[in-house]
């Protein structure tokens, strides 16, 4: 049995530590390939993840190399430091006090990899804590205080709605009209999103979970959490008029002045919160404990050894970290495997945004 690594009070990474964890990004491919060994896994109501990406095809039409959500992004690094304040909810190492190397990436929602900027458009991140192994954690998050959709239907039906018609640059009204009269928690929560208007970038976004998970402890406890990262920067530069990148553009302007930062706050669940429907919000009176600092250090052009090539799997979970019964879950794995298996045969092209370019 392979041992867990432990990170103590004295583990905090060097410099030399950190490049060796970026190095062993490569691994990821390796760990993610062996991970999708299965064919056609049902997700519910007939649809199968190749159903979804067709879906994504059909609204996006190809994006060859690219993933098929989450398109057009950049890859970032850094580092984890717990604080130990997590360790009596939890036996994940990653909470126990010290530093752990991050690999991440920050994305706009959608499917098209070159895609202009809008300030509406939600944005992602996905981090991956720790080396790669059974004690990573890796996690997708976004900046919407409620999640869309509560079923896997749900989303695949607003995905067929928000095909962009063309010379209008909209989605046809019709439809999603007709899609909204049929989901009324999606109309529900996108009137708490439009109530919560979008910081001004990447760099002062709040990043939730969405999704409940279980924190176990040593003696297996389990409390149902949702956890964001909350910016330590309140400000962040607004996008140039006129550039296709302007969020990009400024987060990479932003972190070439310094280090980025967010505090990792988890929130604990009350008897009655609803832990498996992400299109409601938990009150706001819900006890939030503060786990440790996330620091963003460096930003790359998504290209292979770094991000581009992680699977930010929902479902990829250390020891002490487990899955709520919420159906978004597992069928979020499900298509993300697919989307993973499907991208790294496909040929690669450059993408948008060129780390190198900006500011040149």
């Amino acid at each position: 049995m392979t041992q867990r690594p432990r990170w103590g009070v004295h583990s905090a990474v060097s410099r030399r530590s950190v490049l060796i964890g970026l190095g062993a990004v490569g691994a990821f491919l390796a760990v993610d390939l062996g991970a999708i060994a299965y064919a056609n896994k049902w997700i519910g109501s007939g649809a199968t993840p190749k159903t979804f990406l067709d879906g994504f095809l059909a609204v996006n039409g190809p994006q060859l190399g690219f993933r098929k959500n989450h398109a057009k992004g950049v890859s970032v690094s850094g580092y984890f430091e717990g604080n130990g304040n997590g360790q009596f909810l939890s036996r994940a190492a990653v909470f126990r006090p010290g530093q752990v190397p991050v690999v991440g990436r920050f994305s706009l929602a959608g499917g098209d990899a070159h895609a202009a900027d809008t300030s509406g458009a939600a944005r992602g991140l996905g981090l991956a804590f720790g080396f790669p192994g059974s004690s990573q954690w890796r996690t997708a998050m976004l900046n919407l205080p409620v999640f869309p959709d509560n079923s896997p239907r749900g989303f695949y039906d607003r995905l067929l709605a928000s095909k962009i018609v063309p010379g209008t640059g909209k989605p046809d009204p019709a439809a999603m009209d007709a899609f909204l009269t049929a989901h009324p928690e999606t109309a529900a929560a996108m009137a708490i999103i439009k109530k919560q208007p979008p910081a001004v970038g990447f760099g002062d976004s709040t990043f939730r979970s969405l999704n409940t998970f279980y924190f176990v402890d040593d003696a297996g406890a389990r409390t149902p959490v949702r956890w964001s990262l909350v910016p330590q920067q309140t400000t962040a530069p607004a996008p140039r008029p006129g550039d296709v990148n302007g969020l990009f553009d400024a987060l990479i302007d932003q972190l070439r002045s310094g280090p980025l930062r967010w505090h990792l706050l988890v929130t604990l669940a009350e008897p009655g919160d609803p832990l498996t429907d992400a299109t409601l919000a938990w009150p706001a009176d819900r006890r939030s404990i503060d786990l440790g600092l996330l620091t963003l250090t460096a930003v790359a052009t998504d290209s292979p050894g770094n991000a581009r090539d992680i699977n930010f799997d929902p479902l990829a979970l250390p020891d002490g970290i487990e899955p709520s019964a919420d159906p978004l879950l597992s069928a979020r794995s499900d298509v993300y495997a697919e989307s993973y298996r499907q991208r790294t045969g496909e040929p690669k092209s450059p993408p948008a945004v060129q780390v190198s370019e900006v500011g040149a």
